[in-house]
């Protein structure tokens, strides 16, 4: 080390040393990977001090002050890894390596964490082994902090639910305003991160359920391809079109994110071609990465709310300022047609995969979905306060994947939204990316009627469902705000585009800074509701 980074290093150490403990916390709990890490490889913060800072902030916000509800349980064993983690630094690490990821509670580990799905079926024994985006994780040098709360059954059980809550977890709370929902299913990943409660998270979509809770929570979040990221030992909806992916603060954190849990993996054979596809996403983070990119309006999706069209509009001014070519609209056939299709293919993989998954689950006392309808009948008090199960109850009834009902679902559901949807729209004007509001702010949380997404024309399911239906990846990335509420662009593309999404949405990142932290306001205009003491 020269005497220049040597003398920076004792001046940063001088600094932390000298600075008040609540703003060092606020430092850590709000930075990004590579911040973090420039302070590990400096000595003035490690790996242990971090997660313990994480972890206290969680019992002051999350489970006392603001009460969020985000976070489920805390790793009894993660400081422990952390101490080993540094113990080790030093050697080849990458960009994870000392880092707390919380995951959403719907991803097996294979520690003394619960893996419930939100469910008090499922708050028995532990699971059998890591899912593998928890083996890739640890292998990669992160730490497991804990478990999310989340919209329970990852919001497959009532067309009423409200999302965010759970039997096991109660109601998820936005910290922006803590009487407006998170959405979901990941919702308590979204909060988390956040509110600072961890540095990144993992959250998974079937549909809309990265999409929906990055946006109202002011966060990046990556629907990947499906067949990108692995799905074994996640709690399933469908086959079809479930995928884990990262939320973060901001691009450059979600493509480190995602560099790490990518890949090909025999558990999964979704995941056959992953490895071809994988790869260092952090290559894509071009300043300039809007610079000459054809970008498709698709205005089907916009017109709902104008709190989210004043935004997308000012998105798209900030985009030709940076040199993109912007075509709007763009008609994007078939939105109309994906609704029915798209429920018979979860209704059906609903029962077969979730049968699958409890096969796997030793030590609980639920085998099938039947046992799970039996559960919450049983624990109506505990598990259906404001909603029902009909969800539920209607894939049980359905028969086997050989049905004819069933055998042509998923086939015409992808192409409808793939190949003669997204990819015709995107080779009738030659573009790189199709463009949309991510619905708008966060509404008002309701647990007797449910949630309040406002969803324009009832055929269209919102900006989410083609690229979830496709199985095409997805980024949404904070674009402005409304009444001090987050709201955020989603841009979508042909499968396996990643790069040239998270190139799109680090370059339109890097000229508009549109996150900021959140208050922790009662309501929207109201009062900050201060963190417990320490």
């Amino acid at each position: 080390m020269t005497y220049r980074l040597l003398a920076r290093s004792l001046l940063a150490a001088a600094l932390l040393a000298s600075a008040p403990l609540a703003a060092q916390e606020q430092d850590a709990a709000y930075a990004s990977i590579a911040r973090l890490q420039q302070r590990m490889d400096a000595g003035t913060l490690t790996s242990h001090a971090l997660t313990q800072q994480f972890i206290e902030r969680i019992r002051r916000i999350d489970q006392g002050g603001p009460t969020l509800r985000a976070v489920l349980q805390t790793d009894p064993d993660a400081l422990q890894a952390a101490r080993g983690l540094d113990a080790e630094r030093g050697k080849t690490h990458g960009p994870l390596y000392g880092i707390p990821v919380l995951l959403k509670d719907n991803i097996d580990t294979g520690d003394r964490e619960r893996t419930t799905a939100g469910s008090l079926a499922l708050a028995g024994a532990p699971a059998p082994r890591d899912a593998t985006v928890a083996a890739k994780l640890r292998a990669a040098g992160a730490v497991i902090l804990g478990k999310t709360n989340l919209s329970e059954w990852a919001n497959f059980r009532s067309n009423h639910a409200s999302s965010g809550w759970s039997g096991v977890g109660g109601q998820t709370r936005n910290p922006y305003a803590l009487d407006r929902n998170p959405c979901g299913s990941s919702a308590g990943s979204a909060a988390a991160v956040a509110a600072g409660l961890a540095t990144v998270a993992i959250g998974t979509e079937t549909d809309g359920s990265i999409i929906c809770p990055a946006s109202m929570n002011g966060l990046v979040g990556i629907k990947p391809t499906l067949g990108l990221v692995s799905r074994a030992g996640i709690v399933p909806i469908s086959h079809d079109q479930d995928t884990a992916g990262p939320m973060a603060r901001d691009v450059a954190d979600a493509a480190a994110l995602l560099s790490v849990i990518a890949g090909s993996d025999p558990r999964d054979p979704a995941t056959a071609d992953a490895n071809r596809h994988a790869t260092d996403y952090t290559k894509f983070l071009d300043p300039n990465g809007l610079r000459g990119k054809r970008i498709g309006v698709v205005r089907q999706l916009a017109g709902i709310e104008p709190n989210a069209d004043r935004v997308l509009d000012a998105a798209i001014a900030a985009m030709k300022a940076q040199g993109a070519i912007i075509v709007d609209p763009v008609q994007l056939p078939h939105i109309n047609e994906l609704g029915d299709a798209e429920n018979t293919v979860l209704q059906y993989d609903f029962k077969h995969d979730i049968n699958a998954y409890l096969a796997t689950r030793t030590g609980l006392k639920v085998h099938t979905l039947a046992d799970l309808i039996a559960f919450d009948k049983a624990h109506a008090a505990e598990e259906m306060p404001w909603f029902g199960q009909e969800l539920f109850e209607q894939a049980e009834a359905k028969g086997a994947p050989t049905d004819a009902a069933y055998r042509e679902a998923p086939a015409k559901a992808k192409r409808l939204a793939g190949p003669e949807g997204i990819d015709a729209a995107l080779q009738s004007q030659h573009l790189d990316a199709l463009l949309a509001p991510s619905w708008g702010p966060a509404f008002m949380t309701d647990p007797v009627l449910g949630d309040h997404i406002v969803s324009g024309d009832p055929t269209i399911g919102g900006p989410s469902q083609p690229a979830a239906v496709a199985g095409y990846p997805s980024i949404t990335v904070p674009a402005g705000w409304a009444h001090g509420l987050p709201v955020g662009i989603v841009l979508f593309g042909a499968k396996w585009s990643e790069p040239t999404l998270i190139a799109i949405a680090y370059g339109f990142e890097q000229h508009t800074h549109a996150w900021q932290p959140p208050r922790f306001l009662d309501t929207v205009g109201g009062k900050a509701v201060a963190a417990s003491k320490p």
